[in-house]
């Protein structure tokens, strides 16, 4: 058997949801707190004990790099003013095997991951999506290779949401449980109307996969929204191997719209050691502030 060791992390979305600011800016780059969100997946990726990680990124995305570059300049500034605590968080992101490569055409999920064929080879690996922070004891990517090490087989991490939210997801039609927490699946279904979706367990953003995917994704045709579609994908490749879904227990962070990213940038806030204290005063103030309003 073949061990999980490669990572994509599709970055190459024009992040309309959060225009103006991502006109000339990756939202990839937008910050919760003071660390860029497509950090905190690098993070998990490692933790989780893979080796290489690819990012696909598209115009406009040159800031991902740059980020993940060493900075000499900012580096010997900070180390001569003796400011080691910030040279050390400067220096976590250099070190860590990452590769690009661009999508020219933004055609898809599907399309986004196509892109890593070359980088994969034939070797299981795991894709990343940035809208979505999770947090567990273990993380979801380390659970997702676990359950790979015990099935040898595809699984993809799923949640459950609110049933009027499923045309917002991939959705799957489960079948039994294999085991504590991992579900046989009849199919996948992206983006279902209400009344249409087999359930409410919602694929999350996180997907370990075997190379396989890749065949059908080149013949794959385009799907909801005219793009070519990973969940689609996913549905073909459990018709001739088997799919597992992982349900997710911990804590998923939706950073993928407005209201998401500010609930958790507060929920980071108020874990973050410089933060926590002044952020927490400010709220209750505020409710305060908020309550003689409306009396």
């Amino acid at each position: 058997m073949k061990k999980v060791k490669k990572a994509v992390i599709p970055a190459a979305g024009f992040g309309t949801r959060f225009l103006p600011a991502t006109k000339a800016m990756a939202k990839e780059m937008l910050p919760i707190v003071d660390k860029p969100t497509i950090q905190f997946i690098v993070e998990e990726a490692i933790e989780s004990g893979i080796e290489d990680i690819l990012i696909v990124t598209g115009k406009s995305k040159r800031p991902i790099e740059d980020h993940f570059d060493s900075n000499i300049e900012l580096e010997t500034n900070l180390r001569d003013k003796g400011k080691d605590d910030l040279l050390k968080l400067v220096q976590e992101t250099t070190g860590i095997r990452i590769h690009f490569v661009r999508q020219s055409y933004p055609l898809g999920l599907g399309h986004a991951v196509l892109q890593a064929k070359a980088f994969v080879g034939d070797e299981p690996f795991v894709v990343m999506l940035g809208d979505d922070l999770m947090k567990d004891e273990v993380p979801l990517t380390r659970q997702l290779i676990e359950g790979y090490e015990r099935t040898y087989a595809s699984t993809i991490a799923v949640m459950e949401v609110p049933h009027e939210e499923t045309s917002k997801y991939g959705i799957i039609d489960p079948d039994n449980q294999l085991e504590e927490g991992l579900l046989n699946v009849r199919r996948f279904v992206e983006k279902p109307k209400p009344e249409d979706a087999p359930s409410n367990y919602a694929i999350i953003g996180r997907y370990l996969l075997t190379p396989e995917i890749f065949e059908i994704l080149e013949n794959q045709e385009a799907g909801a929204g005219g793009e070519i579609q990973l969940t689609d994908a996913i549905d073909t490749l459990n018709k001739t191997q088997r799919v597992f879904a992982k349900n997710f227990k911990g804590q998923r962070f939706d950073v993928g719209d407005k209201f998401g990213f500010l609930a958790t940038s507060i929920t980071y806030g108020l874990q973050h050691p410089e933060m926590k204290d002044k952020l927490k005063d400010y709220i209750i103030a505020l409710g305060e502030s908020l309550e003689q309003t409306e009396k």
